[in-house]
C-alpha cells in the first residue's frame, strides 16, 4: 500500500499508517466519489471491507454508481472513523483516511465470492452461516467492486 501524506497541508495532524490501516479494517462505511456523466460530481456512502491490500463493495447490479464508473474509474474513497463536535472550541475532533484508486467491475465468481465473505466477516460474523447462505442465493443479482488502491493518507485531530 502506497501510504504517503506528503501533499497533506496540516503536517502536524498525520495519522501513523498503522492508525490509517486499522481504520481501513474497522470503518463502519466511507463515501465513494467518483464523476457521472448526468450529475458531475457523485458521491455515496458505502459500506466495505479491507483486506489489507484493496477495498471491495457490494451493491444492485445496475444504477449511476454503476455507470459512472464504467465511464470513468478513477475514484476517491473516504472513511471518517470517530468524530467529537466541541462546541466551545468551535472545532471538531476527527479522524479519516482517503484512498485514492481505480476500481474494477468484472471480477470472477471466486473473488465476488471471497469478497462477500469479507464483508460477512466484518459486519455480521455471528450470522456468516447465514450469511454465506443468503450471499449464494442473490449472488447473480449482486454486483462486486474492487477498489484497487493507488494510494492513501490519513488525518486526524485530537482534542483535550
Amino acid at each position: 500500500m502506497n501510504y504517503n501524506n506528503d501533499s497533506v497541508r496540516r503536517q502536524d495532524r498525520l495519522l501513523s499508517e498503522e492508525e490509517a490501516v486499522a481504520l481501513l479494517r474497522v470503518g463502519e462505511f466511507g463515501v465513494l466519489s467518483m464523476v457521472s456523466e448526468q450529475s458531475g460530481g457523485y458521491g455515496i456512502p458505502l459500506s466495505f471491507a479491507f483486506d489489507g491490500e484493496v477495498i471491495y463493495f457490494h451493491c444492485a447490479p445496475e444504477g449511476e454508481k454503476l455507470k459512472a464508473l464504467a465511464a470513468n474509474n478513477r475514484v476517491s474513497f473516504c472513511v471518517i472513523g470517530k468524530t467529537r463536535v466541541i462546541p466551545d472550541q468551535f472545532t471538531t475532533a476527527y479522524e479519516s483516511v482517503l484512498v485514492n484508486g481505480t476500481v474494477a467491475l468484472d471480477l470472477s465468481d471466486s473473488e465476488k465470492l471471497h469478497a462477500l465473505e469479507l464483508i460477512l466477516d466484518k459486519y455480521s460474523p455471528d450470522d456468516k452461516a447465514v450469511g454465506m447462505k443468503y450471499a449464494e442465493k442473490s449472488f447473480q443479482r449482486t454486483c462486486v467492486i474492487r477498489l484497487d488502491i493507488a494510494s492513501v493518507s490519513g488525518k486526524c485531530k485530537v482534542t483535550k
